[in-house]
């Protein structure tokens, strides 16, 4: 395998189209990996880590487009750098409209405008989004790698505005039901929520259409606003502007458990909200957040949308997906004594997240890149030991590559890898739908699926192969047929993360090994 490696000059294109693109190179004929980036003195080291050579001798600046592709020659490799321009071309379905490159020009465009999603290198996310909030606009910042003195300073500055910040490395915000990042197509309703995590954002406002209500906004604030470090900033702001708002009845909370500091404040603040609220701080411990007059605490994603629906007033439809006896008696009965682990893949952190709490409640705790607790880092990704639960969307399995649910390609060789050991019992996997995500999401792991069972199969053992998916019946992948496509594979497939661990976990406990 060889690397070849190009540069457009005075070519910017934002990241998420770039994940798209590199997820089309690598697909063509005798191409194993590729990777786009602008480039950034961060992403040509990034890039060079990763093991793409001839990078730094481009002489790459901010404004240029690197390619850099892993294939079989280097004919191979030029032939599609040499095509490049094909793939570039963004097709919209609508009218082109005339190129901009400011905030300025873009504003001339559309002076109405009051939101600016930012999808910039790190290194300027910082610059473009004051710009933004220095001309009155709101800011959607999907960009990652901001320091957190430039996210202080950012809030900050967005609350003596009367702005708001969602981000960074904001996965997911519906505003007026508009889906910014990787968002779902859901209906509108009276459920609002502050997200302080991507996936799980899209998880209970999938859950919420599904089960028959629906969503006013979600407004994601990035994973740190939690923190004592930032103090809430935006989730204040979130919870004024909900509170404020007549469409929202209730509104609901979810994050991972807020330094002791701003856990005090939000929970001021939140006492004093005239509509009921809902928290979901996942990997606490149960019990550790006790209710209060205005607030109802929960221990899952699947319990805080449940308790949402309640509050506003509706009910929740069942999905008839639930886990029955017949199944985990059926499924038990197939696997080996020797057979003891679950091994999960997941593209979505919060799900991942989620399911090592489940794990751990059982008794069953779990090893991850992105642990509950510090003793269960795993001291190498590359290997699972006993049960692990890796989160593949994490940066050390990003890096030159597309984000897994864009393109499922390092994770199809980790379910395989996984397969390849007898002591495994279930691997657990999600599948997310949603506007940036792959097309065929589930398609995409079917295969590795088939193949994965295959595998346990020559040995004389039987692989439970347990999916979760994300999304809604609107959403451009249907989710009816990507469950079609991955029970077809030999999938047993649930609509809800938790369900999803809590399934393996019935599995493989009250076994008499």
């Amino acid at each position: 395998m060889i690397t070849e490696s190009a540069m457009l000059k005075n070519r910017y294109f934002d990241s998420v189209f770039l994940m798209r693109i590199s997820k089309q190179l690598g697909e063509q004929p005798g191409i194993h990996y590729a990777a786009l980036v602008m480039g950034t003195p961060k992403n040509i080291e990034i890039l060079a880590d990763a093991g793409y050579s001839g990078i730094e001798t481009l002489g790459a600046s901010s404004n240029d487009l690197v390619v850099s592709i892993k294939a079989d020659s280097i004919d191979t490799a030029q032939d599609v750098i040499n095509s490049l321009e094909n793939f570039l071309v963004r097709d919209t379905g609508k009218p082109s409209t005339r190129r901009v490159k400011t905030i300025e020009q873009a504003l001339t465009q559309q002076p109405d405008s009051n939101l600016a999603v930012i999808s910039v290198p790190g290194e300027f996310a910082t610059r473009e989004a004051r710009q933004a909030l220095k001309r009155g606009l709101n800011v959607f910042l999907f960009s990652d790698h901001v320091s957190i003195e430039d996210e202080l300073e950012l809030k900050q500055s967005a609350s003596e505005k009367g702005l708001i910040v969602m981000g960074p490395d904001c996965g997911t915000s519906i505003v007026g039901g508009v889906g910014l990042g990787f968002a779902n197509a859901v209906q509108s309703g009276t459920i609002g929520i502050i997200g302080a995590s991507g996936t799980g954002t899209q998880e209970v406002t999938s859950l919420a259409h599904r089960w028959g209500s629906g969503i006013s906004h979600a407004i994601g604030v990035g994973g740190r606003d939690l923190s004592d470090d930032i103090g809430g900033i935006s989730t204040m702001q979130a919870i004024d502007a909900l509170d404020k708002d007549h469409n929202t009845a209730v509104i609901l909370l979810i994050s991972k458990p807020p330094g002791l500091k701003t856990l005090a404040l939000v929970n001021q603040r939140i006492a004093a909200c005239s509509k009921p609220v809902i928290t979901c701080f996942l990997g606490s411990e149960k019990g550790l957040f006790p209710d209060t007059d205005n607030i109802t605490t929960t221990h899952n994603l699947d319990e805080a949308t449940t308790a949402a629906i309640r509050l506003a007033g509706g009910i929740r439809v069942d999905e008839g997906s639930e886990i029955t006896p017949e199944s985990i008696q059926r499924e038990r009965g197939k696997l080996k004594p020797n057979q003891k682990y679950v091994r999960g893949v997941f593209s979505g952190g919060t799900l991942c997240y989620q399911a090592q709490q489940v794990l751990r409640d059982a008794g069953m705790p779990a090893y991850s890149n992105e642990p509950l607790e510090k003793d269960k880092h795993l001291s190498a990704s590359s290997k699972s030991t006993e049960h692990t639960l890796l989160d593949m969307g994490a940066d050390e399995f990003t890096i030159g590559k597309p984000h897994p649910m864009v393109d499922s390609s390092l994770r199809v060789e980790r379910i395989l890898s996984e397969a390849q050991d007898p002591t495994v019992a279930v691997i657990l996997l999600d599948c997310i739908l949603g506007y940036v995500a792959s097309n065929d999401p589930g398609g995409e792991i079917a295969l590795a699926i088939i193949d994965a069972k295959k595998i346990a199969k020559q040995r004389g053992d039987e692989l439970t192969v347990v999916v979760s998916i994300c999304g809604t019946e609107i959403d451009h992948q249907g989710l009816d047929q990507q469950v079609a496509v991955l029970e077809q594979a030999g999938a047993i497939v649930f609509k809800s993360g938790f369900q999803s661990a809590e399934y393996a976990v019935q599995l493989l406990s009250g076994r008499s090994n």
